[in-house]
């Protein structure tokens, strides 16, 4: 959601949360201690030891805040035209093939390049400025039942451009000219 990272909330049906024993101990999840019985605050104070997150949490809620200003039904409709255009050039290009062409996904094409590497394209990309995530993608029970050694995935946002895809398009046959193990 463009916030900090490791900030989230527990959310659940407040009969469980009760039955729930804290996993942590310290500051706003103690009601009282004593030596003979330590009593739990309520819900959701229990759950949450120690000093608060609060500067992540002004960043997510800030994050928060701007995701709500924007239309984000034409943001959506952009980042699937981006994709969509990214499949489009991708496929043109010799060597690449995608992997997951799904006619209902999220703005993420995922590639292959036949006789180079993925982490090794993505780091040649990344010399051009081109960010790209390389691997496995938590996914490798079916990467490894597919064949599949590892994917160059990238994903687009509202704040892409068609531009930057162009960009991506260009860096992957250049790393194709210069990477590419002929079979």
């Amino acid at each position: 959601m463009f916030g900090p990272t490791g900030v989230g909330c527990l959310y659940g049906k407040a009969h469980l949360l009760e039955s729930m024993p804290p996993y942590q101990g310290g500051g706003e999840m103690i009601q009282s201690v004593r030596f003979e019985k330590t009593t739990y605050n309520e819900i959701p104070f229990k759950f949450e030891a120690g000093t608060p997150n609060i500067a992540d949490v002004i960043g997510i809620g800030s994050a928060i805040d701007y995701l709500n200003s924007i239309d984000r039904i034409a943001a959506e409709k952009h980042e699937h035209e981006l994709m969509k255009y990214a499949s489009v050039k991708l496929m043109e290009v010799e060597h690449v093939k995608l992997i997951g062409t799904a006619a209902a996904k999220t703005s993420v094409v995922s590639f292959v390049i036949d006789g180079v590497n993925a982490l090794d394209t993505g780091m040649y990309l990344d010399t051009l400025g081109i960010a790209v995530r390389t691997g496995h993608h938590c996914t490798q029970p079916v990467m490894d039942r597919l064949g599949i050694p590892g994917t160059i995935r990238a994903s687009f946002m509202f704040y892409n451009t068609f531009e930057e895809i162009d960009r991506l398009v260009e860096g992957v046959k250049k790393a194709i000219a210069l990477l590419r193990v002929k079979k």
